[in-house]
């Protein structure tokens, strides 16, 4: 059992924002701090020191892949809707790795073509319920988009999982945490401004550092009880 307080740093020394977060854990009696986002990029960049080189890779083959399959007249939007879901599993695979220093290789972005069907459908569903969300307006889309965010991250962990209970079980994980993923992608903008400047290069970097801090949060979130909502 947890006591949670309501405020969590946004990554910014002496700048917090009110939001949910623990701040005791019963059982072991210590105090166990809600990691900010700045702790979160740490974690990232530990894990990327020495492994640069095949996490872009990775991203960079992903992008590359889905950018030219895009371009195929007439069948484009349908191929990146069917490579989109194992070439994703496929990569969270690899930073989930990373992160918990498994030395994961580039091959595995092919590695979940075995579970197409259920990485498909949750691709093709998550895609769906944040369109519709976004009809109605931009702040309920983005909130679906953080809602269902740990998709892939459920569907990685459990290979008997359904898509819709991944989806469902990433809806019920982030009950309480969505304001801190927001606020971890939003410490990334003053990168993203930099990335922009040399067209765009920069990029490259940004997104695997990117994707290792969102496997990070992952991490933290995974074993806490989830209570509250933003």
């Amino acid at each position: 059992m947890r006591i949670y307080s309501n405020e969590v740093a946004d990554g910014q020394p002496g700048n917090r924002l009110r939001l949910c977060a623990p701040a005791t854990n019963i059982d072991n009696g210590g105090i166990e701090p809600m990691p900010t986002s700045a702790e979160l990029r740490a974690t990232a960049r530990t894990s990327l020191s020495g492994n640069w080189l095949p996490a872009i890779g990775i991203t960079l083959l992903f992008a590359v892949i889905l950018g030219v399959v895009s371009y195929i007249p007439y069948i484009g939007e349908i191929g990146v809707l069917l490579l989109g879901g194992p070439l994703t599993l496929g990569l969270i695979t690899y930073f989930v790795m990373l992160v918990r220093n498994e030395k994961p290789l580039v091959g595995l972005l092919f590695g979940s073509f075995d579970r197409f069907p259920v990485s498909f459908l949750v691709y093709l569903l998550v895609q769906i319920f944040v369109f519709l969300w976004t009809l109605l307006l931009i702040v309920p889309g983005i909130i679906a988009a953080l809602r269902y965010s740990q998709a892939f991250f459920i569907l990685r962990e459990n290979p008997n999982i359904e898509a819709m209970d991944a989806i469902r079980q990433s809806k019920e994980m982030m009950v309480g945490h969505k304001g801190r993923l927001f606020v971890l992608y939003l410490s990334f903008i003053g990168w993203a401004i930099l990335a922009a400047i040399p067209f765009g290069l920069g990029f490259i970097w940004l997104y695997p550092y990117m994707l290792a801090a969102q496997a990070a949060f992952y991490e933290d979130l995974k074993g806490r009880a989830n209570v509250g909502s933003i």
